[in-house]
């Protein structure tokens, strides 16, 4: 052991460092808009480019009005972090204390393992089943010690989502002394009727976080801002921990042009995505590849083969998606729609590589 390994903190030595997507000509590996973003938001990037001498303003004052005008809740009912990921570590900051216990489903987002062990709490998880959050197991999982409950809805990595019937069942379970964060980065892109409002749990005066991003329908990745939405008497707790100037003005300003541009924005991004889900649900059909039945803009989907061999087969010519066996499931992959042309070109690579595979009769 080194010198510095005996001076790092223990809480943390096993934390794995975050894996991004792999680049390639055609990236289908990080859920990422190909629709871009809205005219409004490269013309406030454009403006707001001009003042970068200056620092951005650090309660997001603009941008945490036009949110609660959107939401309909109160400014101080919001906070915004680079993406909603810093939300999360503000939540774990704020809330966390070693020994605490945090529940969450696997596989899980990243961030949910880093924060417990960021924080020295225990993990608590509980597997997904049907490819969904098991929310009852995670109810009967909440124990005194536990303090904090992610749910991800749609799951990422594999755009399944838990309805409201079930939430609410969940939710008559939780005692006070939970928080509950619904992790809603792909909310916009939900068009099933018994997707849960989780606001109203908000409005109800519980212990709930709602997080929601800037990155995948308004197409803003690269720029990182996202945000939560609580009663405020959380909030205060989250900003005691917010880093000052943490998001840029130039991503305020292109949030706030987003917002601006929000009905034109997501209708066009979600029905490029309905288009590209619908293809390539139907060219996994007729294959004879199984899937989780997807809400957001990504399908996971059994491949039957080896992923990272696949991964290695696709990258050839120019492909790169994300492989299952990080999520503990090594035939899945994970493939985000893109363009409808790149979802038909994808098919086309595929295809021939699982009946060299000899996993298709010579084609389906």
């Amino acid at each position: 052991m080194s010198d510095v390994d005996r001076l790092g903190r223990p809480e943390i030595a096993g934390i794995i460092t975050y894996s991004p997507g792999k680049t390639a000509e055609i990236k289908l590996a990080s859920n990422e808009n190909p629709h871009g973003p809205s005219p409004r938001a490269l013309a406030a990037m454009e403006e707001a480019i001009r003042q970068t001498r200056l620092y951005p303003d650090p309660a997001c004052t603009e941008l945490r009005a036009a949110l609660a005008e959107d939401l309909g809740v109160p400014a101080e009912w919001t906070v915004v972090g680079r993406g909603s990921d810093e939300v999360i570590h503000m939540a774990a900051l704020a809330f966390l204390c070693p020994g605490d216990e945090v529940i969450f489903a696997v596989p899980p987002f990243a961030l949910y393992p880093f924060s417990a062990m960021l924080m020295g709490c225990r993990q608590v998880t509980v597997p997904m089943r049907d490819y969904c959050h098991d929310l009852a197991a995670m109810a009967g999982a909440i124990t005194p010690r536990t303090k904090m409950v992610f749910i991800a809805n749609p799951y990422n990595p594999t755009s399944t989502i838990v309805r409201a019937d079930e939430v609410e069942r969940f939710m008559a379970r939780v005692p006070d002394h939970v928080v509950v964060v619904f992790d809603e980065a792909y909310y916009e892109y939900v068009a099933d009727p018994g997707y849960p409002q989780t606001l109203r749990y908000v409005r109800g005066g519980r212990n709930v976080i709602v997080l929601r991003t800037f990155s995948k329908i308004y197409a803003l990745a690269g720029l990182r801002v996202g945000y939560g939405i609580a009663r405020p008497e959380i909030v205060k707790w989250l900003l005691k921990v917010q880093e000052p100037f943490n998001v840029s003005n130039v991503a305020q300003a292109a949030a706030l042009g987003s917002l601006r541009d929000k009905e034109q924005q997501v209708r066009q991004s979600a029905d490029l995505n309905r288009q590209c889900l619908g293809y390539l649900c139907g060219e996994f059909d007729r294959l004879g590849l199984t899937y989780a039945e997807p809400h957001a803009n990504f399908v996971f989907v059994d491949t039957r083969m080896d992923s990272v061999e696949l991964f290695r087969k696709l990258r050839a010519p120019g492909f790169a998606v994300r492989t299952g066996d990080i999520f503990g499931t090594p035939t899945h992959i994970r493939v985000s729609t893109g363009t409808l042309e790149q979802c038909r070109q994808f098919i086309a690579v595929l295809e021939p590589i699982l009946v060299e595979a000899g996993l298709l009769a010579g084609g389906a």
